[in-house]
């Protein structure tokens, strides 16, 4: 039990960090993704405002001058706090030079004195070059500061902005808030020109400009909707300005739900909590959004109690295994021991059934050096004792003939028909001897190879190429004879089966091997018909081949013929490869047991 409770322990252990961890990747992963769908909401919204700014825009570039009552319509048509509810107001700012000042706000008194309204004038007072004032605005705003007749160019940091708005045509967003919202607030405005006007150049702009609509919105309303859209409860969300503002500073947090936290206390949160950062493009500004929420508030009921429920599994299934295993430890062993004995009577079986195939392999080459022995041994004396008596009767017939020609024509036909018959004799001792033994072998394997190959084609037809690298191998005399052997019985099994048109033959020497490869154009060889019974052919030329340490490979498709491939080392010496075998049996056999 020593080991088994604290093996327990460990296992269970493990499995609640797992878990906890895969829980923690499962929870941080849908944060991510509610992070990402309320920064697409932020940016889905801020485009629906643009979308606002751009058609308040072209009302003014198509209805240009436009009334007061036509602007207040097009507003009212839009239906703000219902569809635009972060939306606090649309304006028009008019663009007056300083000479014109007296008859534009004689020309706005008239017109709001029309409507009841006080009289107008521009805010704040003090003489300027020119001037951006509100004149339109909808819904009104209650400030007792901002209004119609407010001069947006009062502020100087405001005053680049109007510039480069007049000059460059673009849409320009504020990076600081407002000061016609009583809240945090941000504006956008686009520049309006004359109809038909032509606005290719700075100069065109300045001469055709009349003044910039805007929106303001409250960047509070925008951000508490998307929080309350948000499926996870009490998430702190971050707003912040990474541009350089007109104040030339970077930075400045333009929403924050959390309000401000001490420097201490965010760090002791952030190991606790999942925080996300998206980026957002405002018109050309950089925002950073980050979501923070408490890693508990992704966290279900079931899911904060699973880590504990798997250490709990994970103790008592270790538990209960250990005591199984401890079980049967004892019959394990038991049947290990037996095991091992009858594992050693196999080792034994198998070496004295590897010993045996060693010798069998030595039997078979010592066989194959007698075969080949007794043919050399039997063609040699064919040659010698028949071949001589069947060239002294070749001689003898040919006298009679010679002698017989003019005197005794009777004779003379029968001496002649003797002298073919002999012929035919000769011709079938020199065939026997060449397949008992070639005498072509003698002068190399590859006049060996090169003369078989003749032969093949003068008896068969079929057209055979050689393709001999090698000239000359050094290759003994056992080797070269196991080489045109196999060629042999490869070309025969050709004419009995492949009906192949065409045979090609390859000899290649790498300086340690040669390699024979026979190849036709038959019609393959299927693989049921490889181990057919009573074919030996293909079992021969393994067996050659084993017996010299070469390799041996056959490959075959059913109508695209044969290749048999058959490399040995250089130098090979069958009487060395068997007792090479025969000393490694005994030694086999001593590893295997």
């Amino acid at each position: 039990m020593w080991i088994g409770v604290p093996l327990s322990v460990a296992v269970g252990l493990t499995l609640y960090f797992t878990t906890a961890r895969s829980i923690e990747a499962d929870s941080r992963q849908r944060f991510s993704s509610h992070a990402l769908n309320s920064r697409n909401i932020v940016v889905a919204r801020i485009k629906s405002y643009t979308d606002v700014l751009r058609g308040t825009a072209s009302i003014f570039q198509t209805s240009y001058p436009l009334t007061r009552r036509q602007f207040y319509g097009y507003v009212h048509g839009l239906d703000l706090p219902r569809y635009f509810p972060a939306i606090e107001a649309i304006s028009f700012a008019e663009s007056v030079k300083d000479q014109e000042r007296a008859a534009f706000e004689q020309r706005m008194n008239a017109e709001l004195a029309a409507e009841g309204r006080p009289s107008f004038r521009i805010r704040p007072p003090g003489r300027r070059p020119e001037y951006s004032v509100l004149t339109f605005i909808e819904p009104q705003i209650a400030s007792n500061k901002v209004g119609i007749g407010f001069d947006l160019q009062a502020n100087p940091l405001q005053h680049a902005n109007q510039v480069a708005l007049r000059d460059g045509g673009q849409l320009i967003s504020s990076g600081m808030p407002i000061a016609a919202m009583a809240g945090r607030g941000l504006a956008m405005r686009l520049p309006i020109y004359l109809p038909q006007a032509d606005t290719s150049t700075v100069e065109q702009r300045r001469a055709s400009f009349v003044g910039s609509v805007g929106i303001a919105f409250s960047i509070d309303r925008l951000m508490q909707g998307v929080i309350d859209e948000m499926p996870v409860k009490h998430v702190r969300m971050t707003l912040v300005d990474n541009a350089v503002g007109i104040d030339q500073k970077r930075g400045r947090v333009l929403f924050d739900t959390g309000g401000k936290l001490a420097h201490e206390e965010s760090a002791i949160l952030l190991s606790n909590r999942f925080v996300k950062t998206l980026p957002i493009d405002f018109n050309g500004r950089q925002w950073d959004v980050t979501f923070g929420v408490d890693a508990h508030e992704m966290y279900s009921g079931f899911e904060e109690f699973v880590p504990w429920l798997a250490m709990l599994g994970g103790f008592v299934s270790s538990m209960l295994l250990y005591a199984l295993f401890h079980a049967l430890t004892s019959s394990r062993r038991r049947a290990i021991k037996m095991a091992k004995g009858m594992t050693r009577e196999l080792r034994e079986s198998q070496a004295k059934l590897q010993l045996s195939h060693h010798n069998l392999r030595r039997l078979a080459a010592h066989a194959d050096q007698i075969k080949e022995g007794e043919r050399k041994r039997i063609a040699r004396e064919i040659h010698d004792d028949l071949g001589q008596n069947l060239l002294a009767l070749r001689i003898e017939a040919d006298m009679l003939a010679t002698r017989t020609r003019e005197r005794h024509p009777r004779l003379h036909a029968r001496a002649r028909s003797t002298l073919f018959q002999i012929d035919a004799t000769i011709k079938s001792v020199r065939q026997i001897i060449n397949d008992l033994r070639p005498n072509v072998l003698d002068l190399g394997l590859s006049a060996a190879v090169e003369w078989q190959i003749a032969e093949f084609k003068r008896r068969t037809g079929i057209a055979c190429d050689l393709i001999d690298e090698p000239k000359e191998v050094v290759l003994g005399d056992h080797a070269a004879t196991a080489f045109f052997r196999i060629l042999q019985e490869s070309l025969s099994n050709i004419v009995r089966h492949a009906q192949a048109t065409s045979v090609r033959v390859e000899l290649k020497s790498s300086g340690k091997q040669l390699t024979m490869t026979v190849s036709d154009n038959g019609i393959g060889l299927g693989a049921h018909e490889r181990g057919k019974v009573g074919s030996f052919g293909l079992v021969g030329i393994e067996e050659r081949i084993s017996i010299l340490d070469g390799s041996f490979s056959i490959s075959s498709t059913d109508g695209e013929g044969t290749t048999v491939c058959v490399s040995v080392p250089l130098h090979s010496d069958p009487v060395r490869v068997a007792a090479h075998g025969q000393m490694n049996a005994p030694a086999a056999a001593a590893a295997i047991v």
